[in-house]
């Protein structure tokens, strides 16, 4: 925690609430700034006394999002985030008809002014596809830049396709051992550690085997989302512990995302030749379209 100072001498923690917190955006642009936003859905851009333009956001209603950096509390703030919000001189707004619209007018700005104070979106990512197959009785799961013959696929995503298929995993299964939970899980599932090939036996019992697992991916990322969180839920009825139903409902949640994700994405993908060894250009979870963002 931060130590706060005042006539050059430390303040202790205690006593810090007896000042208020910095303000340097309300002091450089005044309370009507604030006060005269729309509520419409736009992008924001962030400029220096120069006119460099230091941060590109979007929001779904953009007073509430610009009121949210009125206050920069040292003890709550990241250092990155203190330094934006100090220097930053004017912020102009460009309103949207949706929220979609502002996403995508969002990732063509960040990929033509790579902001300083941006982290993501500011290079095109590399193309990675979840991939899956029935071979020798078995399920197969992995992720790839390049799809082969023989594997159905899902994408592009960036690598939030690594997320995607860790949480589908964890999903199969829960409806195959709903008994054993997460205790009884593969080691390393739980944080997503799978390994390049993710491989799920038929279920002994009949009642979902191969077959059935290739079916139920295949309609699902066709946009059939009710049936499989219907198949999901009662395959897991019998889950215990609320960890287990809460990283169950996070997972379904998670590969819901995805689909939207990807009728919304916007930004293009790189060549994975040319970038290879960009791995850490695109790593929002679970949705690659996030960007960063102040709280």
């Amino acid at each position: 925690m931060s130590q706060a100072q005042a006539l050059n001498c430390i303040v202790p923690p205690s006593q810090t609430l007896l000042f208020p917190d910095p303000r340097p955006l309300v002091e450089r642009l005044g309370q009507s700034f604030f006060r005269q936003l729309t509520e419409r859905p736009g992008v924001y851009l962030m400029r220096d006394t120069q006119g460099n333009i230091l941060y590109v956001g979007k929001a779904k209603n953009l007073k509430k999002r610009l009121n949210s950096y009125r206050v920069a509390n040292p003890d709550r703030l990241a250092r990155r985030h203190l330094r934006l919000l100090r220097a930053v001189a004017r912020i102009e707004l460009q309103e949207c008809a949706d929220e979609a619209a502002a996403l995508a007018n969002e990732a063509e700005l960040l990929l033509a002014l790579k902001p300083k104070f941006n982290r993501a979106g500011i290079w095109p990512a590399i193309p990675r596809f979840l991939v899956w197959r029935c071979m020798a009785g078995k399920l197969e799961l992995a992720v790839t830049e390049t799809p082969e013959i023989g594997w159905l696929e899902f994408g592009p995503f960036g690598s939030g396709a690594i997320h995607l298929r860790a949480a589908i995993a964890r999903l199969l299964w829960y409806a195959l051992n709903p008994a054993a939970g997460s205790v009884g899980m593969p080691a390393g599932w739980v944080h997503g550690r799978l390994g390049s090939i993710v491989t799920i036996s038929q279920s002994s019992d009949r009642i979902a085997g191969c077959d059935d697992f290739e079916m139920i991916l295949q309609n699902f990322f066709g946009g059939d989302q009710n049936e499989f969180a219907a198949w999901i839920g009662e395959r897991t009825k019998s889950l215990l512990h609320a960890h287990d139903l809460a990283m169950r409902d996070a997972d379904l949640e998670i590969v819901t995302g995805f689909l939207e994700a990807k009728a919304k994405r916007t930004r293009p993908f790189a060549i994975a030749e040319s970038n290879a060894n960009d791995e850490d250009l695109d790593v929002q979870l679970p949705l690659s379209d996030e960007r960063w963002e102040l709280p």
